[in-house]
């Protein structure tokens, strides 16, 4: 068996390919969703847990039937995340909060829990999965960008705290990845999006995916406190 990886919101999406990534590469994986629920293509390969990253006890209790199946988490990928977007004189305080608490604290949660098996093993892995719009900005989603960019400051603390104890911590920011968000865009709109992107096209999950394996392995060791964008060059230069 491979090393044990954690990951948050593996039900779809980046999640779902970065959870089927790292099992093909021969880790073992606990995949953590709200309801435990998860695509048959992925079930019969992982560890199901229900895990709410809002509620310090339902990850506590998640962590702990992780450990219980797979022994000590090794990789933890904290991707669960939600968006409430409006313009900042109409989006409410309570919108504003539910994503911070979800995608910025949320992911802390997630890493205080994990750290501390880690720092007794002295080894591992913290991916957080950023955003393009935390470095770049997008007008309509000020509480979305503030969570994302507030995950750079928490990787490179950690890094600082952890980086002696054999422990990475680094942030992968998608840009425009092919989701079921992106495919529901009308063509103008994906016009649009595409003609902002040098690569010409938007990312495939399994972009994001091989990069967050990459960065889960031994290889990837010397690698800590980074911001590594996988957006065809959207955000470049922020």
């Amino acid at each position: 068996m491979g090393r044990h990886a954690f990951v948050t919101g593996a039900n779809r999406g980046i999640g779902l390919g970065i959870a089927e990534r790292l099992v093909e590469s021969g880790f073992t994986v606990t995949a953590a969703t709200r309801s435990a629920a998860l695509p048959a293509s992925l079930a019969a390969d992982v560890t199901p847990v229900t895990c709410d990253i809002t509620d310090a006890a339902s990850v506590a209790e998640a962590f702990s039937a992780a450990e219980a199946a797979n022994g000590p988490v090794e990789v933890l990928v904290a991707n669960a995340g939600v968006n409430r977007d409006q313009l900042m004189m109409r989006m409410s305080e309570e919108d504003f909060a539910a994503v911070v608490d979800t995608n910025l604290t949320g992911a802390w949660r997630c890493v205080r829990r994990a750290g501390t098996p880690m720092i007794r093993r002295r080894w591992g892995r913290i991916i957080l999965i950023g955003s393009v719009v935390g470095l770049y900005g997008t007008a309509g989603q000020s509480n979305y960008a503030a969570s994302k960019a507030g995950l750079v400051g928490l990787a490179r603390s950690l890094s600082r705290e952890l980086g002696a104890r054999g422990i990475t911590v680094n942030v992968v920011a998608p840009g425009f990845i092919e989701t079921d968000m992106t495919a529901a865009l009308d063509d103008s709109r994906r016009t649009e999006y595409l003609a902002a992107v040098p690569a010409g096209r938007f990312g495939a999950v399994e972009d994001v995916a091989a990069t967050v394996t990459f960065l889960a392995g031994d290889s990837a060791g010397y690698i800590t406190g980074a911001v590594i964008p996988v957006d065809g060059g959207l955000g470049m230069g922020h």
